[in-house]
């Protein structure tokens, strides 16, 4: 999908969107069929339930949008061509990876203070943001970059930022499913125990 032209292709273009669109929709799904008490149950101290788990999603879409513009506000990159294929196929591999865990940075940590329905309401509305973005912007894209705040990723251009939204949603919908598999393993002990 890498091309000389620093300005998105329709692939690229649609290749987000697909995968906005699947993240999106597997999330939707998961939330939907939850009970309250699925919505809150935590494994353990420290580890996140889905509630959490929801709300640092629809932190973090807002501060990577908030990146896409820092990174178009920012003179461009003359090397960007060179780091742009690598970085990519990069983050295409590694952010779906839950064996390597991450902590989040403090800004997106979740707070707890939004009902399950105001955190879906607001996971559909950034969502609807991004779409919208994705689908008007006629920028430069890869040719301006923003600092993450990992060491690991160092810079991202506009559409490796872009892209990030998704790939971070598809890891999380898996940490919600590994959630949820553990808590139907304990429902389930506790029901052999009776």
């Amino acid at each position: 999908m890498n091309t000389t032209e620093p300005g998105l292709t329709h692939e690229e273009r649609a290749h987000v969107i697909r995968r906005l669109h699947d993240s999106e929709n597997e999330f939707l799904e998961i939330a939907a069929g939850l009970t309250d008490a699925r919505w809150t149950w935590q494994a353990a101290p420290g580890r996140w339930p889905v509630q959490q788990t929801a709300e640092h999603l629809v932190l973090g879409e807002t501060a990577m949008l908030a990146k896409i513009a820092e990174a178009l506000d920012s003179p461009p990159n003359p090397d960007w061509e060179e780091q742009d294929a690598r970085k990519t196929r990069f983050l295409g591999r590694v952010l779906p990876d839950r064996s390597h865990k991450a902590t989040a940075p403090a800004p997106l940590e979740p707070h707890r203070h939004w009902a399950r329905e105001e955190t879906i309401a607001r996971y559909k509305e950034g969502r609807a943001r991004t779409l919208k973005f994705i689908e008007e912007v006629d920028r430069p894209m890869k040719a301006h970059s923003a600092e993450h705040p990992f060491p690991v990723f160092n810079m991202l251009n506009a559409y490796q930022w872009l892209l990030y939204i998704p790939l971070h949603n598809a890891r999380h919908n898996q940490q919600i499913a590994e959630a949820l598999t553990e808590a139907l393993k304990e429902e389930a002990l506790k029901e052999a125990v009776r």
